[in-house]
């Protein structure tokens, strides 16, 4: 299973500079089976933390690739889906810790998608204070995105990662054979992360998605590995810069206060976090243009482009009787607000994306537009 792509060659290692935090990016082909991959890794016990559907599957591959390495092995399986990053659950990790008598040394490997690998590395900051952690993703969207820079989070029920961390793994492992047993939807969520590095960062990239999205979501090896490896480039430039988002790093957040909002208000996990990213991007969009910043033909294209990736591009009505007043009531509460001020990632020209205000007015007219078919 861990084999079935043809071999792409040596794996891709990119560096996020943090100085004596620094850590590698490891992209590649059968890593996680690879006993190489954990060299330097050091404690005497380590927790495994996956979930119901990612265990069965790669569990095993894990603890046959660490081997000796750790004199004792211990593994918690949380249960799968967004509705599950609370704090109940974050709990079950906290209680393997504990119960099994873990030290500040323990290393936490966390394999799985987005939602374990936020709740293992929430669960590494706080248990003594901080033990390392290695980030082991299983989906696309983990391995592009949310298990690259150090942010770790669960959910609250009125707002989305609102309660969490900044701490960086040791290690990141972006293994591409893990991919092939995607679900086409999961797939797709991933895409959502991929395509927004486009229109903050890089044209020629997006250029790229718009000729091999249908590569992509044929795993294709070499689009994959392109993929993953410009993504992860362009985050690791941009978290380098900005680790705790301080400003530069905010741009990675192209259309995720619209995403954010349509999780919260549908509940979290009706629709995936890609899913949600996706239609926000073209919701951002829209508002870039009504701003004058974007051409009506450059929204028109990403969102085709976020289309062919399997994505919703129509937002869903959340309240009935003001739907725009719930929306914002939402974004209210997003990480990015100031006293109530809604701060919205735009973009200011193709591969430019700027942070700012907007009239609340045009934020509704937005919000209707792209709520109709």
């Amino acid at each position: 299973m861990l084999n079935s792509a043809p071999s792409l060659g040596p794996a891709q290692r990119i560096t996020i500079d943090f100085a004596e935090r620094s850590y590698d990016i490891l992209i590649g082909e059968s890593l996680l089976s690879d006993p190489a991959s954990y060299e330097g890794l050091k404690g005497h016990s380590a927790l495994i933390v996956s979930n119901t559907t990612v265990a069965p599957l790669y569990a095993a591959h894990l603890k046959a690739a660490l081997g000796t390495r750790h004199a004792q092995l211990f593994e918690v399986v949380l249960p799968d889906g967004e509705a599950y990053k609370t704090w109940e659950t974050l709990n079950l990790i906290f209680d393997a810790l504990l119960a099994h008598g873990c030290d500040r040394k323990t290393v936490i490997y966390a394999l799985g998608g987005g939602v374990v690998g936020d709740m293992a590395g929430f669960a590494a900051a706080s248990y003594m204070r901080g033990v390392p952690f290695v980030q082991l993703p299983t989906t696309l969207l983990a391995q592009v995105d949310s298990s690259v820079g150090g942010k770790t989070a669960i959910n609250h029920p009125l707002g989305k990662n609102m309660i969490g961390a900044f701490y960086q793994p040791q290690r990141v492992l972006c293994d591409l054979s893990l991919l092939h047993t995607l679900p086409a939807r999961e797939l797709s969520a991933g895409l959502a992360e991929v395509i927004k590095y486009g229109p903050i960062f890089d044209t020629d990239f997006l250029a790229w998605l718009q000729t091999h999205i249908d590569d992509l979501r044929a795993l294709q090896p070499q689009a994959l590995a392109h993929a993953v490896e410009r993504s992860c480039q362009i985050k690791a430039e941009v978290v380098g810069q900005d680790e705790r988002e301080a400003g530069l790093r905010a741009i990675l957040n192209f259309g995720h206060t619209f995403g954010h909002a349509i999780e919260a208000g549908l509940g979290f996990g009706t629709w995936l976090h890609g899913e949600a990213v996706g239609c926000g991007m073209v919701m951002a969009a829209t508002l870039s243009q009504r701003l004058g910043f974007v051409s009506n033909s450059w929204v028109a294209d990403l969102r085709a482009l976020i289309a062919r990736a399997g994505l919703p591009v129509v937002a869903p009505v959340l309240d009935a009787q003001d739907n725009a007043g719930r929306y914002l009531a939402l974004m209210r509460l997003d990480k990015k607000s100031e006293a109530g001020d809604i701060k919205w990632v735009l973009i200011q020209t193709p591969g430019v994306a700027v942070v700012q205000s907007a009239p609340e007015a045009l934020v509704r007219e937005v919000i209707d537009a792209c709520c109709k078919t």
